[in-house]
């Protein structure tokens, strides 16, 4: 046996520890920040539904800031970067993001405003649906039909959600699942419309009666 192989084999230990240890430490900070962020976004989602804008604002603003640290893990240790976690952190800052906009009626952000890579916008978006539904239940419990005409607005942005989801045609690892969640949201896209419609059917012969009421 060679006299340099104890040397050879000692030194790529060596190396491969290093290696090892960085990827470590990255996938540590990796997890950390993706807790923060998909809390941080879960809360400002929260305070979209309570129309608290400016509050909801300052978590995203929170989140988007932890997610810039990772932006080396991006570059070293992409295989991280990629990883489901910081993946479902991504994406839960999309979907806080998206669902601040169409709430509060301002303009979507793109993919490269908010620093998202397109699988993860892409299912956030998907998420979204979800959060408009929500937003409509709420407010129909409230009896807040004087906003009708904006309740059939937000239905109009779940439908072109749905609409641009449903086109998007590659396999499961390459979207990071977007097709299972697509399908999910399209029964919750009927559930809300023939709510609404129920809703606003109802409210309309609750409105004639009194009509009727108050001219007898």
């Amino acid at each position: 046996m060679p006299s340099n192989y104890s040397e050879d084999l000692s030194r790529i230990a060596a190396e491969a520890i290093e290696a090892l240890t960085l990827r470590h430490q990255a996938r540590e900070q990796a997890l950390a920040v993706s807790r923060e962020v998909i809390r941080f976004s879960a809360n400002a989602i929260r305070a979209v539904h309570r129309g608290d804008f400016d509050d909801a604002r300052q978590l995203i603003e929170r989140a988007g800031q932890r997610l810039q640290e990772t932006r080396h893990i991006r570059d070293q240790n992409p295989e991280i970067y990629y990883a489901g976690f910081l993946s479902d952190a991504r994406k839960e800052y999309t979907e806080a993001n998206v669902t601040l906009a169409v709430v509060s009626r301002s303009d979507i952000p793109d993919p490269d405003a908010i620093d998202v890579d397109p699988p993860a916008y892409l299912n956030g978006m998907a998420e979204v649906i979800g959060e408009l539904r929500r937003y409509i239940l709420d407010s129909l419990r409230r009896d807040s039909f004087e906003h009708c005409e904006e309740f059939m607005d937000v239905m109009d942005v779940m439908d072109e959600i749905y609409g641009i989801l449903v086109t998007i045609d590659f396999p499961e690892g390459v979207t990071g699942g977007l097709r299972r969640s697509t399908d999910a949201m399209r029964g919750v896209l009927e559930r809300t419309r023939g709510d609404l419609t129920i809703s606003l059917q109802q409210r309309r012969l609750e409105q004639r009666l009194e009509d009727m009421e108050s001219g007898s």
